[in-house]
This record gives C-alpha cells, structure tokens and sequence, in this order.
C-alpha cells in the first residue's frame, strides 16, 4: 500500500467514502455521513492539496493495485493546539490491515515534514483505539465521547514505508 496525492478529479473517491453510511458508522454521533458534493470539491482541494502548508496533510491510500481503499491526513487544531490525525479506511476494506498500514505511513508522513507527535480523538465506542494502541500512541485523556491519544514521533519506524507522491 502507499499514500498517493490525489488529482481534483479523484475527489469522487472522498464524496464516496465520506457518503458510505457503513464507513461512517464511527461518526454517528456527530452526523453519520458527511456530505462532499462536487461543487465543494475545487475550494476544499485548494485549501488541502494545491495551497497545503505545514499545517494540513491529505493523501488517499491505495493497495497494492492502485485502488483507493482510504484516506490519512492530518490538520493543526486550535481548540487542542495539536496535530489531529484522521485515518478512514472503506467499510468493505476493513480488517485487512489497511488501517494499520495507513496509520504507519501517516505517523511516518508527519514525522518526515517535522511533527513532534499526532493526537486523534477516538469515539469511546470505535473499535480503531486498538489499532492506534498497537502503533504506539497512548491514552492522554478520556471524555464520555471520546478518548485523546497521542504519539511522540522522536522514535524509529520499521519496515518499508512508501510515500508516493508526498
């Protein structure tokens, strides 16, 4: 798998991920799916590819074929003052460790363009909190909807990352 910046014309992947009420299923609680119409498509690709600073990073994440299965980025927040992760993998590609290999080459991503650590917030009842358990990140703080992790980026990675166009 690796990431792949995507063209203007590839954002019909990210209305049909986002539109995927079993791939949203983890954002019930905040909306369920996420409404990306084509007209949204061009201001959205300039704020978060075409003009992307260092505080936004947007890739898709494709197999060994070529096909998107996901998407990783990664944005500053200013009511955390953190680098927030996002990993979503299609509900149809869950389970084969897409979602592992995304979080790698994103923690990877960040700490290549000079993050410190990520930070994600994970809904109390998302299954995925293992999986950013088992790539290091840890337990910050707990709400009754969601739990803070995080992950310092100062350590090594193993493997073979591939980076795509990044």
């Amino acid at each position: 798998m690796k990431l792949v910046v995507p063209e203007l014309n590839d954002m019909w992947f990210r209305e049909r991920l986002l539109g995927d009420t079993a791939t949203m299923s983890y954002n019930k609680k905040w909306g369920g799916t996420i409404s990306f119409p084509e007209e949204r498509w061009q201001d959205w690709y300039r704020r978060w590819i075409a003009n992307a600073e260092t505080d936004r990073f947007y890739r898709y994440l494709a197999d060994e074929k070529g096909a998107f299965v996901g998407e990783v980025a990664y944005h500053w927040d200013e009511d955390t003052h953190a680098y927030l992760a996002d990993v979503v993998i299609m509900a149809q590609y869950r389970g084969n460790g897409y979602g592992t290999g995304a979080l790698r080459l994103l923690c990877e991503a960040a700490k290549r363009n000079g993050l410190k650590a990520l930070h994600d917030t994970i809904a109390v009842d998302n299954p995925s909190l293992s999986i950013f358990i088992k790539e290091g990140f840890r337990e910050e703080y707990r709400t009754e909807e969601y739990i803070m992790v995080k992950k310092d980026l100062q350590g090594t990675f193993s493997g073979t990352v591939d980076f795509g166009d990044t």
